[in-house]
C-alpha cells in the first residue's frame, strides 16, 4: 500500500456522518492526524536516503578504479588519476588531481612506492596527498586503502631497492586474477565500513564479481594451456604476475632495471639470451619507445606484441575483463604464429 492509499482510507475511515464526496464538512480525526504525519515522516526519510550522496572514490590507477566500479556500483562515484595509456611510475602531478582527492571520501593507492614520486612522497614539494589538506584520505585514516596489502606481491628483495622505482618488489599485480579478487574483497570490506548501510549491497557485488571471475578464467585458462612454458621477454617488469598465473617463463626485460633506459651492452647481452632460450615473444605496453623493441625482434625473429597492462590502455579495454580478454586474444595469437614459424623453418 502507498503512502497516498494509507492516507486516504485513514480520512474516509473519520469522515462525518452522512458525508459523501466533497470538500465541505471534511474534519480530521485525531487518529488520521497521527497517521499522516507518520507516513509523511516516512515518506521524507526514503527521500532523504534515495537522494543521498554516494561515496566519493579515488583511485591512483583505472585498474583500482574498474574494480571499484565491479563492487560499488551505483552506490560509489569512482574517478581514477592514472589513464591506463600511462606509465604509472611517471605521472605529473595537476591542479585537477588535488580538486579530486580534496573531495574523496576513500583513496585506493597501489602502493608499494608506485605512487611515490607524484602522490604520496614530495621530492622538490609536498606529495599531492599533504597538499590535498582532506584528512579523510590520508594514510591511517578510514578513507585510505592500500591494494597491495591484499595481494601477492613477487619480486620482493630481501632489502628495499635504492634508487629504484619499485624497490619493494612487483606494483604490477593486478594482472593475476586471482589478486584481483583479493583487491575487489578489499574494496567490498572497506566500503561497507564507510557506509554500513550499504553493506549488503558492496558484499553482493563482489560476490557477483567473483562469480563471474571464476567462469572467466576458466576460458582464460584454457585459451593459454596449450603455451605453458613457453619463454617470452618483457620492455619492463611489469608482467611477473600475469606470467605467474598463465605458466609462461621471462628470459628477460629490455630495460636493464625498471625505469632505466636501454643500452646497447644490455640489448646484445638480451639478444644472446633470446636466441639461446628461444624465446619469440617481446611484449610491450603502448606507451614505451619501439626503437629498441624492434631492432631487438629483427634479429632474433622475435614478435612484437603491443599489449596493455591496464583498463584503458587500449580503445575497448574498459573493464577488468575486457583487458584480459583483450591481451589474451592478442597474446595468444602472437604464440600460435610463432609456433607455426618455428615448425615451418625446422
Amino acid at each position: 500500500m502507498n503512502t497516498n492509499t494509507s492516507m486516504t482510507r485513514a480520512l474516509w475511515q473519520c469522515r462525518p456522518r452522512g458525508w459523501d464526496i466533497g470538500t465541505k464538512g471534511i474534519k480530521l480525526c485525531p487518529a488520521s492526524l497521527a497517521l499522516a504525519s507518520a507516513l509523511g515522516i516516512a515518506a521524507a526519510t526514503l527521500m532523504a536516503a534515495e537522494t543521498a550522496p554516494n561515496l566519493k572514490v579515488v583511485a591512483s590507477t583505472s585498474d583500482l578504479a574498474a574494480l571499484a566500479v565491479e563492487v560499488g556500483g551505483d552506490r560509489i562515484v569512482v574517478e581514477s588519476i592514472v589513464q591506463g595509456n600511462q606509465d604509472p611510475h611517471f605521472v605529473e602531478s595537476k591542479p585537477s588531481y588535488l580538486l579530486k582527492l580534496r573531495h574523496a571520501d576513500l583513496l585506493i593507492v597501489v602502493g608499494l612506492q608506485l605512487e611515490g614520486g607524484w602522490l604520496t612522497r614530495g621530492v622538490h614539494k609536498p606529495p599531492l596527498l599533504s597538499e590535498s589538506g582532506n584528512p579523510r584520505i590520508q594514510p591511517g585514516a578510514p578513507g585510505y586503502l592500500d591494494a597491495s596489502q591484499y595481494a601477492e606481491i613477487l619480486e620482493v628483495p630481501s632489502q628495499p631497492l635504492t634508487p629504484d622505482i619499485q624497490p619493494f618488489g612487483s606494483p604490477h599485480y593486478w594482472l593475476d586474477p586471482e589478486n584481483g579478487r583479493k583487491i575487489a574483497r578489499a574494496i567490498a570490506d572497506k566500503l561497507s565500513e564507510l557506509s554500513p548501510g550499504d553493506a549488503s549491497h558492496f558484499q553482493g557485488g563482489f560476490e557477483a564479481f567473483s562469480k563471474r571471475l571464476s567462469e572467466a578464467e576458466r576460458v582464460w585458462d584454457a585459451q593459454m594451456q596449450p603455451y605453458r612454458g613457453r619463454r617470452l621477454v618483457t620492455y619492463h617488469r611489469s608482467w611477473p604476475n600475469f606470467l605467474k598465473h598463465f605458466q609462461l617463463v621471462s628470459v628477460g626485460e629490455i630495460e636493464p632495471r625498471p625505469g632505466i633506459p636501454p643500452n646497447r651492452s644490455h640489448t646484445r647481452k638480451l639478444i644472446d639470451v633470446m636466441k639461446s632460450e628461444n624465446a619469440k615473444i617481446i611484449l610491450v605496453e603502448p606507451y614505451f619507445e619501439l626503437k629498441t623493441t624492434n631492432a631487438i625482434a629483427r634479429e632474433t625473429g622475435a614478435k612484437v606484441v603491443i599489449m596493455p597492462s591496464s583498463v584503458g590502455g587500449e580503445k575497448g579495454v574498459t573493464d577488468y575483463f575486457k583487458l584480459f580478454d583483450y591481451d589474451l586474444t592478442l597474446l595468444t595469437r602472437a604464440l600460435k604464429e610463432t609456433e607455426t614459424a618455428d615448425k615451418a623453418g625446422r
